[in-house]
């Protein structure tokens, strides 16, 4: 009985060690599995580091590569604007030369050797002409203006920058003066420069500015400030397009803009009727404003009015645009006005134009 009692006492103690044994394999197994994979996952995380410390790269000399870019765009705007100008010369040479040959046969006069020089010279002067416009239209989509934003920024807007004849209508009511109601009422009471000095109102003349600057250089246009009433930004230009390629017009138009202050209501009605009106009407249009109008062709009745019925004015007033014209919107949003931006993104897709909503920076 002591020696079977040894023995099985014997096995048990045999039995526990393989027990022990097995489990500290199975433990060590999972220790180099777990160390496996956390070597793996550090592995990984060095490339994916790598990997953006390239993207990084490239991206710096990308915006080192747009400055570059800039600077010769600089380049060739300025020669464009001078190929422009020295052809609006030549052009009013040739209509003096004409009219001065004109006036020498009316005269009778029977010497054709002037003559012949003038019309020698009017044909130089029109080959020269035509190689300015050539070269005008190859060029075109280049700027007649500068524009500098604050830092190396990328302005892709998707906006449809292109036409011939130009209307960039721009909102000169008393919303513009700032984002919510309560400061629009604040600026309203407080002195005129501090008035022209309001954020929101530099960045609507900081966005014509890189608008104008954008501009097709063989196009025309025309800026219409409208709030209850719409008139050209330049006085003495209604009912006129303008030549892009006219730098002095161009600067004194959008310096003009920024002699108005912004007050009164919104009525899209006379903003629309006044871009129909021009000669030929505009093929393309962009407006810059922020929010439903306020009234249509008349005053309201009462001091205030619904959202509803600013739908309503605002459904009216896109009845009377040009049919066919692309309209590019560029919405400043204005506190409670929620219908806005569904309403002017609707009609930029209809229309064939574009909608955008920039932030506070741009341009």
């Amino acid at each position: 009985m002591g020696r079977r009692k040894r023995q099985a006492s014997t096995f048990n103690l045999s039995f526990l060690d393989i027990m022990s044994c097995g489990f500290g394999a199975v433990v060590l197994v999972f220790l180099i599995i777990d160390h496996s994979m956390e070597v793996e996952t550090r592995t990984l995380n060095a490339e994916v580091f790598s990997e953006i410390d390239l993207l990084e790269d490239d991206i710096r000399d990308g915006q080192e590569g747009l400055v570059a870019l800039r600077n010769a765009l600089s380049s060739v705007d300025l020669e464009i604007v001078e190929a422009q100008g020295l052809a609006t010369r030549v052009t009013e040479d040739l209509d003096r030369y004409e009219a001065l040959i004109a006036s020498l046969e009316e005269e009778g006069f029977t010497d054709t050797t002037d003559a012949d020089a003038l019309k020698a010279e009017i044909n130089r002067l029109e080959e020269r002409v035509t190689k300015l416009r050539e070269a005008a239209e190859a060029e075109a989509g280049q700027s007649a203006r500068d524009f500098t934003g604050d830092g190396n920024r990328q302005y892709l807007t998707g906006l449809n920058l292109g036409g011939n004849r130009i209307a960039i209508l721009v909102d000169v009511s008393a919303s513009m003066l700032a984002d919510s109601i309560v400061n629009v009422i604040r600026l309203r009471n407080m002195d005129t420069a501090l008035q022209r000095q309001a954020e929101k109102w530099q960045r609507t003349l900081n966005t014509v500015d890189w608008l104008t600057s954008q501009l097709p250089i063989n196009a025309r246009y025309q800026i219409i400030a409208f709030n209850t009433e719409a008139r050209p930004a330049l006085p003495g230009t209604t009912g006129q397009w303008l030549e892009v390629a006219d730098a002095p017009k161009l600067k004194a138009a959008a310096e003009a803009l920024r002699e108005r202050l912004p007050s009164g209501g919104t009525s899209l009605h006379r903003a629309f009727d006044a871009a129909a009106a021009l000669p030929g009407g505009p093929d393309n249009i962009f407006l810059i404003t922020d929010g439903l109008p306020t009234q249509g062709t008349e005053p309201p009745r009462k001091t205030t009015i619904s959202g509803r019925d600013r739908l309503t004015l605002f459904r009216r007033a896109v009845q009377r645009l040009p049919a066919g014209v692309p309209v590019n919107i560029i919405l400043a949003h204005m506190e409670g006005d929620p219908m806005a931006a569904s309403e002017f993104w609707q009609l930029a897709q209809v229309s064939g134009g574009s909608f955008m909503s920039p932030s506070r920076d741009w341009p």
